[in-house]
């Protein structure tokens, strides 16, 4: 075995709340220190030479090179005849935002990020084209930092417009119909707030283009500093709506009546729910778990949104979760998750069914774009082994298809996608995905990958990992199960694994340890691989609880 670097250890304990806690590595939390740095340096020249004398080195290198350079593809967003939509090619170390007159124009590049800096850290974090296309609001960050700074586009001229906001880090940002001025988040500057309290305090704005945005007027600051608020706008002006998240599972919703110059308005305050709402056709849309652990959707009159007002238009399913509700022209498009695995469904404004949407197999939605008034919707499609691809669905005739796709070497016929259900420590059922090679031998002597999460809510759902396929073609099995805590089965499968009932997240991740075994995909006596001489190491069973999240990107729409 390697003989690693030896690590200083301090003295270092720290009572909290009358409880001694040692921290003897803490001295390593300070990366730009000298002796963290030689610490560093020690560590990566050991790696370094164990695995150059690994024979197979470069050709997985040179394989993973391949993989890791498979494009990035968006969802398009639709805008009076113009279409935005994120596309990466190969090595580009960030997605360009495209956008095209016309389904069949030529596609022209409205921010490309890597033209901006040759180290490639300056990324486009979010985009909203005005209501009549002709305008673009984006934000740029540096060095991974997401404080994104707005720049606005004339898309016709391709000339930027003098405005800059910056402090603008996931924003949500609502265009006025004249594309005159526009709703805004922001945070505050370094001046405006407390030491230290700069990434609280995110308020709602108002500015009018050509105005210094240092005068711009608050419109809404929520009563917490944590809290987190959103803003979206009607087709036509008339209505401003704000969502506050107060937590990952509370949120409050307001209108306010802009012809009127009316008050704030709550529609939902100080409920044990979350709630997300969209306004057109003079009529609010609300997605809410309120009583309802896998969704439902409301119909509510803005201007008498009290809730003995609202109408139930799509009432919870037993068996999937309502993900999303979006307005496509006299259509709504609902997105479901069943059995951890993504459905789409189309229905009139009234929630009655017109249409289910065949998905190509077990698989995620990343994104769906459309139009409150048009006649066409797109939606993103991605699984373990296939490429992110883009559809477009004629609304006027129900048809789908294939609009774009990613190109990639691999073939999906090798590979086998199931989906498994095993029992938990307190027998309770758990799905799980298992990724391998068609025909994998049930000899309990396969490499094999498992990796869970169960927290805030995400759900672990069927998405493209180009890093997860290196594994796949050398014979590994990648198993996922969706424990507790996660999205996958609606708030209640959430609630069964946060707080005091978290050691479900654990029980049932090492359920599914137990059952891969059980059942002669690995085996649980199975050393760590010794190296003898320059031979490669041996295949070993690899059991994770850290998701490989960072690589399994499918192009989500950023905007």
């Amino acid at each position: 075995m390697p003989t690693y670097p030896e690590t200083q250890s301090q003295d270092v304990i720290e009572v909290l709340h009358g409880e001694a806690i040692p921290d003897p590595y803490r001295w390593l939390e300070d990366g730009e220190a000298p002796e963290t740095r030689l610490w560093t340096d020690r560590q990566n020249e050991l790696t370094e030479s164990y695995l150059a004398a690994v024979p197979a080195r470069e050709q997985i290198r040179r394989r993973l090179g391949e993989l890791l350079s498979i494009g990035v593809l968006g969802t398009p967003t639709p805008v009076r005849g113009r279409y935005f939509y994120l596309r990466r090619e190969g090595r580009q170390n960030q997605p360009v935002l495209y956008w095209r007159q016309g389904l069949d124009g030529t596609d022209r590049v409205a921010v490309d990020p890597n033209a901006l800096n040759e180290a490639g850290t300056t990324a486009l974090d979010w985009y909203y084209p005005s209501e009549d296309g002709l305008l673009l609001a984006y934000g740029l960050s540096e060095n991974g930092s997401e404080e994104s700074v707005l720049h606005l586009l004339d898309l016709e001229t391709g000339r930027h417009l003098p405005d800059r906001i910056p402090h603008m880090r996931s924003a949500a940002l609502a265009w006025l119909p004249d594309a005159s001025a526009f709703y805004y988040t922001r945070y505050p500057a370094q001046n405006e707030v407390p030491a230290g309290e700069e990434h609280y305090h995110r308020a709602i704005y108002f500015h009018r283009l050509g105005t210094d945005p240092s005068d711009d007027p608050l419109v809404y600051r929520p009563a917490q500093k944590e809290y987190w608020p959103g803003v979206s706008l009607s087709p036509d002006g008339r209505w401003l709506l704000i969502e506050v998240a107060r937590t990952f599972d509370q949120t409050d919703l307001y209108v306010r009546d802009l012809a009127s110059g009316g008050p704030l308005v709550p529609v939902a305050e100080n409920l044990p729910a979350t709630f997300e709402g969209e306004i057109a056709h003079g009529r609010l849309f609300i997605r809410t778990n309120l009583d309802a652990s896998t969704y439902r959707l409301y119909l509510v009159d803005p201007e008498h949104p009290a809730r003995e007002g609202w109408r139930e238009i799509v009432k919870p399913r037993a068996d999937a979760v309502l993900e999303s509700a979006t307005v496509a022209g006299h259509r709504l498009a609902l997105a479901y998750l069943k059995r951890a695995s993504s459905r789409l469904r189309i229905t009139d404004l009234e929630g009655r069914m017109v249409q289910e949407v065949p998905l190509p197999a077990l698989g995620s939605l990343f994104g769906v774009g459309a139009e409150w008034d048009g006649e066409e919707l797109f939606y993103g499609f991605s699984s373990y082994t296939v490429p992110p691809s883009v559809y477009r669905i004629d609304l006027s005739t129900g048809s789908s298809a294939l609009w774009r796709r990613v190109e990639a070497d691999i073939d999906p016929d090798q590979f086998e996608v199931r989906q498994v259900s095993y029992v938990s420590k307190d027998g309770t059922a758990v799905s799980m995905f298992l990724v391998h090679h068609a025909g994998l031998p049930l000899n309990g002597d396969n490499p094999t990958y498992l990796t869970g999460y169960g927290g805030f809510n995400i759900s672990m759902t069927p998405s493209f990992s180009r890093s997860l396929l290196l594994w796949l073609e050398h014979g590994g099995v990648v198993a996922i199960p969706n424990i507790r805590g996660g999205g996958e089965y609606g708030e209640g499968w959430h609630q069964a694994g946060i707080l005091a009932s978290k050691q479900n997240s654990f029980d049932d991740f090492i359920g599914a340890a137990e059952w891969l075994i059980a059942q002669g995909y690995t085996r649980a006596a199975r050393p760590l691989p010794r190296r003898t001489g320059a031979g490669p190491p041996a295949r070993h069973a690899a059991l994770s609880s850290i998701p490989d999240r960072a690589l399994m990107d499918s192009g989500v729409r950023i905007g």
